[in-house]
This record gives structure tokens, sequence and C-alpha cells, in this order.
């Protein structure tokens, strides 16, 4: 995408929230406004958000148990960060909790594998994630937290710059 002066587009936004799951909500709204300048569909919305809602919720409810986790990495409240970058048509949206990390990343990834049954956690958290958005990774660290890194392009041009 090109603004007026032909110069590529480039906006970044970070937001700190309480781990508490009334912010799932908020954070959906707060990166599909983000996103509005490259005039998203209404499908690409819907993406967006669901990706944003699962990496939230599993912050929220695997990283911190919903009760006031201390590991070794904790900073001083369970919190959620995250972070949103815009380059030209490709959206990239970081979700990081420092909460009790993930053992088995490759076990957690598989669809239908939660660790919270209890809960009547469907394990399918990744698997949307992946669906809803071009690039998934996560790394995690156990008693320190997860990084879920998602990009999405945006628009109908491909996903790789051609060169002219």
């Amino acid at each position: 995408m090109e603004t007026k002066n032909n110069t590529r587009l480039r906006n970044e936004m970070e937001i700190t929230f309480d781990a508490v799951s009334v912010n799932e909500a908020f954070a959906r709204v707060a990166v599909a406004a983000f996103v509005t300048p490259l005039n998203p569909t209404m499908e690409e919305i819907s993406d967006i958000k669901t990706a944003v809602s699962e990496a939230v919720t599993n912050a929220i409810i695997h990283g911190y148990d919903s009760e006031l986790w201390q590991g070794d990495c904790q900073e001083e409240k369970n919190q959620v960060y995250l972070r949103c970058v815009i380059e030209d048509d490709v959206l990239e949206v970081e979700v990081r909790d420092t909460g009790k990390g993930i053992e088995d990343i490759e076990q957690a990834m598989e669809p239908l594998f939660t660790t919270k049954p209890e809960l009547d956690r469907s394990g399918m958290g990744f698997a949307f994630m992946e669906a809803f958005m071009d690039d998934l990774e996560v790394e995690s660290r156990p008693g320190c937290g997860t990084v879920v890194l998602m990009k999405k392009k945006l628009g109908t041009t491909a996903w790789l710059l051609q060169e002219e």
C-alpha cells in the first residue's frame, strides 16, 4: 500500500492489559480498528478478530491459570502484551504473556489437545490461528511465558512482493 507521497505504509501499536477474560473482546476490537487504514474486507476482519481472540484467550487461561502466577520471569501483575505492526499490506500481531509457558509446543499445537478439559476447552486455538492467519510462530519457555506471532496479508495482491 502506498500513501499520497508514494511512500510505504508502516504503523505500530502496543497495548498492555490485565489477563482477565473481559479484555479478550477489547483486544479483538483494538486490532480490528488498527487495520482499518488498509480497508480490509469483512472476512479479513473476522479472521483477524478470531485469531487474536484465540491467542489472547490462550494467554489468559493457559498462561496464568486465572490466578496470580509467579514464575521465574514473572513481572508484577498478570498481563497480556499485544503488539501490532502494519508494514505495507501485511499485519503482524504479537501476543505475549509472562505466565507458565508451554512445555511441548508441538503437542500444544495439535488440534483437540488441551490442558484444560475441565473448562470445556476444545483444543482448537492454535488450529484456528493457523487457519485464519497466513503465518503462525509460537515461542515459549516454561516458567517465563509464551509469544505468539501471527501475520496476515491483507488485500488481493500476492503475499510476496514482486519486483517490477
